[in-house]
């Protein structure tokens, strides 16, 4: 077996995988508890709750979840940079977050014997953010729902003015 700084090709497939798992565990920890922040203050909405508020709602909460992928970016990073893989945390910070959007137009690379590392950084960048779209997409559900019962009740109330 190579020296864990010059891997062979399965045990860098083994470490990936090892940090693709828990990339996608934290991933599913912070979407469970930012869904749980979200509910608990959609519960408290009402027909009077100011649309700023709503606003602000969906603002904390996609900040949130940018910030989710930013620290998972960094589960990536550090031990690129730690184990000296690329040499400046600042490069490997920018190496990961090219392969986790899955740009790749980036000048930083790997040195040969950890390159598929790349492709299953990608892989994390794909679950994480397809999982992320879908809890918008709910939350812009839950949105949608409230403004079409708003338009029903101020129809009704504009119904009965003019009666």
């Amino acid at each position: 077996m190579d020296h864990p700084s010059n891997p062979d090709p399965v045990l860098e497939i083994l470490v990936g995988t090892v940090f693709l798992v828990m990339v996608i565990f934290v991933h599913g920890v912070g979407i469970r508890s930012i869904s749980l922040r979200f509910s608990k203050s959609w519960a408290s909405v009402t027909n009077a709750t100011p649309h700023w508020r709503l606003n602000l709602m969906l603002a904390v909460t996609i900040a949130a979840l940018a910030i989710l992928h930013f620290t998972e970016t960094l589960i990536w990073a550090v031990p690129l940079y730690a184990r000296a893989i690329i040499p400046s945390m600042r490069d490997s910070y920018y190496y990961v977050l090219e392969s986790y959007t899955t740009l790749g137009e980036g000048n930083v690379s790997l040195p040969d014997r950890w390159r598929l590392l790349g492709p299953i950084i990608g892989m994390s960048g794909l679950f994480t953010f397809g999982w992320t779209g879908s809890v918008l997409v709910s939350i812009m559900t839950d949105f949608g729902k409230f403004d079409r019962l708003q338009a029903k009740r101020e129809q009704r109330e504009e119904g009965k003015a003019e009666s």
